[in-house]
């Protein structure tokens, strides 16, 4: 099965309008992202394949894309 990453159940994405960036709020966490980290973390919505989501980005950068999603999932931030 191709995984179609999604975010935590506890985890959101919530705008900081003091920073002017995107945040991860997880708990006892909160998680600056860069405008990437949150363009990528935007499209985790759990109807797009890793695939799907890496071809929004230069092709030099699709395997950063899946190590940058890995790593969320393995902190148990996307399921």
């Amino acid at each position: 099965m191709t995984w179609r990453p999604a975010l935590s159940g506890y985890a959101r994405l919530r705008h900081c309008p003091v920073r002017n960036s995107t945040l991860l709020v997880v708990p006892e966490r909160i998680v600056v992202l860069s405008a990437e980290a949150a363009a990528i973390v935007g499209l985790c919505d759990g109807t797009r394949t890793v695939p799907e989501i890496t071809t929004g980005f230069p092709a030099e950068g699709a395997d950063d894309v899946v190590v940058f999603l890995d790593d969320l999932k393995e902190r148990g931030w996307l399921r």
